[in-house]
């Protein structure tokens, strides 16, 4: 997901920094494309991937809402230890 941060990359060129198989790249591209992360396009022998960033907006969303509820957790715990504001 870093990597097409930056634009549109070949499944090979995507796969050729990364300790893994091309099958195993592959096997991880087909499910964020299952869940409409990414997107991709076949031409001749050449797989290309991008990233649909309107897709990554409900999952910011979400982990603002879990960010905002362990950081209230936390807080919570910190003041029953004694080490927070309004200890």
């Amino acid at each position: 997901m870093e990597q097409l941060g930056d634009g549109q990359m070949s499944v090979s060129a995507l796969a050729t920094p990364l300790p893994m198989s091309l099958p195993a790249v592959m096997q991880h591209l087909a499910v964020l494309e299952r869940c409409g992360l990414v997107e991709s396009t076949k031409q001749g022998r050449v797989r290309t991937c991008r990233l649909r960033r309107v897709a990554l907006g409900p999952l910011e969303d979400w982990l603002s809402a879990r960010r905002a509820d362990w950081e209230r957790r936390l807080d919570e715990l910190a003041v029953h230890l004694g080490e927070g504001p309004g200890a």
